[in-house]
């Protein structure tokens, strides 16, 4: 969401064309970006997970702020 209230969802398989599959104790690191319209916004969420036997959880992520720097005093 941008500092209008435009909303952009993104949906789709895997994350930056990854679907990592992790054992447990393992993390996946990566890098994206979001085009905004305006200098800041907030991006929230979640990540559907699937465990081998097919059963899911979603794994949430929480609101954070998108703020390009030395944008806001």
């Amino acid at each position: 969401t941008d500092g209008v209230g435009h909303v952009e969802e993104v949906r789709g398989p895997g994350v930056v064309g990854y679907q990592p599959r992790l054992e447990k104790g393992q993390s996946f690191n990566y890098t994206s970006f979001c085009p905004l319209r305006t200098e800041f916004g907030v991006m929230k969420g979640h990540y559907e997970m699937f465990f081998d036997d097919g059963k899911s959880f979603e794994a949430e992520i929480a609101p954070f702020q998108l703020v390009i720097p030395h944008a806001i005093n």
